[in-house]
């Protein structure tokens, strides 16, 4: 089975958030089960310097603007095919955005292009390369199902997996002369969105099938709450629907072998993550004594509910814990947390910016890790933790409520339990989790218990995976029949 795999970013090369380590880690879970996927990214100075001999396999005189051309290349095991338009992608700074974070003006322009691209290769325009299906990732490569749908891939199985719903890639009515698609695409059951052109919108309306990242978030989608304004597509598509929560790659998320560690450990040996636990309370500045240390590594934002933890620091000190905290984001949240820092020197840590090799760390040596997002279509950082023994705190909505098994009671006694929910999501609520928390590691046993189930638990893309491969033939049956 060959599927063609259409992305914004992708991990090693390219990484903003949790999308490129979806898009990263499936294709390798795949080729394990017969699948091979081949995916379609922009051609970023990153992804460019990467690779040195260049032979294009299809040229573009004109895309979107000027000339561009795609080449076929194999990196970190991935087979890629990589969109090289100097004028779209070869610029500093992120990207979706420049080195102060503005987004590019012409964001719409260079993932059209992309999904240009994407729907020329679904349709055979590289020779001796014809995809099964086609698999697009957010609304920036959601588009590439809407010209083949107007296009020579209108047969063609095709599946929208929506990693965020909150990004729609939502653009003014202008720029539909400059998309290349026929007159009858600007309508409802089209690529038109209030008025204007919603890039994610036309890749639901076209999608055969449509995947979010956890079971919990495709039914929180249908709802008003979380719908983004899309409740009534999604529910019109509702048969179409499914969750498949996310895997992680175990192989680069190990504790006994991950070489950005201190100290390696196995669920058998936890007093090995000691030496991470100081290492943790040096970077942060944390006094070193026996209460919990909880963590969070996120980006500052509303989303991830940054607002109600900074909120409640003073509680959570005075619950017995102390606070590590690694992110970057909203301005007034950076301050407010640094502020707290120095209120609390020496039980609260903060450090802005974003380093992959103290994440790693944190998971290793800090006790538990707080996730307080208002919504998560899944979540990875709970998925580390519980591979790491670093007990997630998470609220419970989304893939954060598919993943953890709250230390209630019951589960506790009976031995299940990998860490702590709570509900509503406001500051009382989160602060009753982490007191119930404070609370299960003061009883070593218990807290083994806790760290030890969660270590057991398959947070691997095996599953995961195998779901997808359903998906998969489902929808070569239907294209079949």
């Amino acid at each position: 089975m060959q599927v063609l795999s259409v992305t914004p970013e992708i991990f090693p090369l390219i990484k903003t958030g949790g999308l490129a380590d979806v898009t990263g880690a499936l294709p390798l879970a795949l080729a394990a089960k017969g699948v091979t996927m081949r995916t379609l990214i922009p051609g970023y100075p990153t992804v460019m310097g990467a690779f040195k001999k260049k032979k294009a396999v299809y040229q573009y005189p004109l895309l979107q603007g000027s000339k561009a051309s795609v080449h076929a290349v194999q990196l970190a095991g991935l087979d890629l095919f990589v969109l090289d338009a100097p004028h779209l992608f070869d610029r500093p700074g992120g990207p979706y955005g420049n080195a102060s974070g503005a987004d590019w003006p012409d964001n719409w322009r260079r993932f059209a292009a992309l999904s240009q691209v994407g729907a020329d290769i679904a349709g055979g325009a590289i020779s001796g390369y014809m995809p099964d299906i086609v698999h697009a990732h957010d609304w920036q490569s959601a588009m590439t199902l809407a010209y083949m749908r107007y296009g020579n891939a209108v047969g063609t199985p095709s599946m929208m997996t929506v990693h965020n719903l909150a990004f729609q890639g939502q653009f003014g009515a202008g720029i539909f002369g400059e998309l290349g698609l026929p007159a009858t695409a600007m309508a409802l059951d089209g690529v038109e969105y209030y008025g204007g052109v919603g890039f994610l919108k036309a890749g639901l309306q076209a999608a055969w099938a449509i995947t979010t990242v956890s079971p919990t978030y495709a039914q929180e989608i249908r709802s008003p709450e979380f719908g983004m304004g899309l409740d009534g597509l999604i529910n019109m598509r509702a048969s179409d629907l499914y969750g498949i929560v996310n895997g992680i790659d175990t192989a680069i998320w190990d504790p006994q072998a991950d070489k950005l560690l201190v100290s390696n450990y196995a669920a058998a040996t936890l007093e090995a993550r000691r030496p991470n636990r100081a290492a943790v309370e040096d970077r942060f500045g944390l006094e070193r004594d026996d209460s919990p240390i909880v963590c969070v590594v996120s980006r500052l934002t509303w989303q991830k509910g940054m607002d109600i933890l900074a909120a409640v620091v003073d509680g959570i000190v005075a619950a017995g814990a102390r606070l590590a905290v690694l992110g970057s984001g909203d301005a007034g949240l950076e301050g407010a947390l640094l502020a707290a820092a120095a209120r609390h020197r020496g039980r609260v840590g903060v450090v802005i910016g974003y380093d992959e090799g103290l994440s790693h760390v944190m998971q290793g040596g800090c006790d538990a890790i707080v996730v307080p997002s208002r919504f998560e279509p899944c979540g990875l950082t709970q998925l580390y933790g519980l591979r790491y023994g670093c007990v997630p705190v998470v609220a419970r909505t989304g893939g954060l409520a598919d993943t953890v098994i709250d230390a209630n009671e019951a589960a506790t006694a009976a031995g299940v339990a990998t860490g702590f929910e709570f509900a509503p999501n406001n500051g009382g609520a989160m602060l009753h989790a982490i007191r119930r928390l404070v609370d299960a590691h003061s009883n070593p046993a218990t807290w083994a218990s806790i760290q030890r189930q969660g270590m057991k638990a398959d947070v691997s893309w095996d599953r995961s995976a195998e779901k997808y491969v359903e998906l998969y033939r489902l929808l070569l049956s239907k294209r079949a029949a």
